[in-house]
């Protein structure tokens, strides 16, 4: 099991650039030099059928100091099956809740691509919003679950990036895995508390 857990969820990875990408700069040249560190788990590969193999999630996550969600922006949040992993892995009493300790003390990271530019992103803009403000539902899932929020890298106007600038990209993206924990002024990120959620506040069945 890895330390740095990229969970990728592209719903048509094979028309990406981003996603691409990026997970093409973590494949090593030769499997000597692959990073024993970084396991990535591409969900619509996976699970193509939307069925979840929780228990498998569940070890990964574990094992993991690192968990990095890598995807598209979609309709501002995250594409449907990483939703639905989200749902189904992140359980009431594991994750979250009494007992729900397992994600406690590990660091949460974005990594997020838009199709609107970056003035987009503005209350001038067609979104109207920065593009923080379309994060505190991930927030709040890293400070529910114990885990530091580390601030996300963000390409936005992903069709329209030039090839070189993707690149940098690729490579920055690359390199900041390498890096952590070591990143600069990392220390002084700290997790937001965390917010115990009573025994008798899980949702009950339909």
């Amino acid at each position: 099991m890895a330390e740095i857990l990229v969970i990728a969820a592209h719903p048509t990875l094979e028309h990406s650039r981003v996603c691409r990408a990026l997970l093409a700069a973590l494949q090593p040249s030769a499997p000597s030099t692959a990073d024993p560190r970084t396991e990535v788990r591409d969900l619509y590969a996976l699970y193509p059928d939307y069925f979840i193999d929780i228990a498998a999630e569940q070890r990964a996550l574990a094992a993991a100091r690192l968990v990095v969600w890598l995807h598209p922006v979609h309709w501002y949040s995250m594409p449907p099956l990483l939703k639905l992993w989200l749902d189904e892995v992140l359980a009431f009493g594991w994750a979250y809740g009494p007992g729900g300790t397992a994600l406690r003390g590990k660091d949460l990271w974005l990594v997020a691509s838009t199709g609107g530019d970056e003035a987009s992103y503005h209350p001038g803009g067609h979104n109207r919003h920065s593009f923080s403000a379309f994060l505190p539902p991930y927030e709040q899932t890293a400070r529910l679950t114990g885990m530091r929020w580390l601030p996300p890298l963000v390409l936005h106007g992903a069709h329209r990036v030039s090839e070189a600038a993707l690149d940098v990209h690729a490579q920055t993206f690359r390199q900041r895995l390498h890096d952590w924990p070591r990143w600069p002024g990392l220390a002084m990120v700290r997790a937001d508390g965390r917010f115990d959620v009573p025994a008798d506040a899980r949702p009950a069945p339909d």
